[in-house]
């Protein structure tokens, strides 16, 4: 059996016995720009509701979307919480108006390959691979992928496969110089997540036949290439992974002059005369 297996065989056993983590626990890797404004403002709002945010990310230009993720200290995050982050999201964020312009705002979890932005996630994640992307290049390098081997002293244990001989295969990354840090999709990682979102749902009484599958929404990543070197894909785990969402996933709009209320199909679109300034979609992602 190799080292990695028994890395991974560990990591279960590790994740599973985690000590639940800090609702105020900072994060290390955090947004810059326009987003690192939304960041500031929704932040302190799902701290208020028992919740932690985890990222937040623009995309678009004609059709911009904002995705915010959270999730509780114990990791989960469903779809009744997307449901009260957005409705309390949203006229804050029509106060404060960080962004210019109309916009969808899309609340979500982590999902399973998630991004790792505490120092707690490195280490709760210790036996899983894992790819980062450096803000500030290390020894001139910026990207890296290996075996999660731990944390300590605010830096990312990485273990790099195929090193050339005589050189150390264990690197130690400055979290806050990380510019992204992010879980790879794999068989390990996915059955483990599996059981943990099974762990959860038992605890909160829900019937393992309301549980269905479909496919990641949020597993696009930039050039996987290293240093020049290309690399496999995330598709190791051979194919599209299950994702546990609800039996009915139900729209959410945005601060309406009355109430929040969910918004119904052949609805006015964002650009035409309405209300509402933009549309947020509640979906769950294990």
């Amino acid at each position: 059996m190799s080292e990695q297996d028994i890395i991974a065989g560990q990591a279960t056993e590790s994740v599973a016995g985690a000590p639940e983590g800090r609702l105020d626990e900072p994060r290390l890797v955090i947004e810059t720009g326009p987003a690192a404004r939304v960041a500031g403002i929704v932040g302190p709002v799902l701290q208020g509701l028992g919740f932690r945010l985890v990222r937040v990310r623009l995309s678009g230009r004609e059709g911009v979307t904002l995705q915010i993720m959270a999730e509780r200290p114990d990791g989960s995050f469903g779809i009744e919480e997307c449901e009260a982050a957005s409705r309390a999201i949203s006229p804050v964020l029509d106060v404060e108006d960080p962004i210019s312009g109309a916009y969808n705002l899309e609340m979500s979890s982590p999902g399973i390959d998630r991004p790792l932005v505490r120092f707690s996630d490195f280490e709760r994640w210790s036996g899983h691979e894992v790819k980062v992307d450096m803000a500030v290049p290390l020894e001139g390098r910026k990207r890296f992928r290996g075996l999660l081997t731990g944390a300590r002293e605010g830096e990312a244990l990485v273990r790099l496969p195929d090193v050339p001989a005589g050189t150390p295969d264990l690197v130690a990354l400055p979290i806050a110089d990380i510019g992204e840090a992010r879980l790879v999709m794999t068989e390990t990682l996915i059955r483990e997540a599996l059981r943990r979102d099974k762990a959860l749902r038992e605890g909160a009484g829900i019937d393992e036949d309301e549980i269905d599958t479909a496919d990641l929404g949020d597993t696009s990543d930039a050039d996987d290439s290293e240093d020049g070197i290309e690399t496999e894909g995330d598709s190791e785990a051979g194919g599209p992974a299950p994702r546990l969402v609800p039996p009915k996933k139900m729209p959410v709009r945005g601060k309406q002059k009355a109430k929040p209320a969910f918004k119904p199909k052949g609805s006015a679109k964002p650009g035409k005369k309405s209300n509402a300034k933009r549309k947020s979609i509640a979906k769950e992602i294990p």
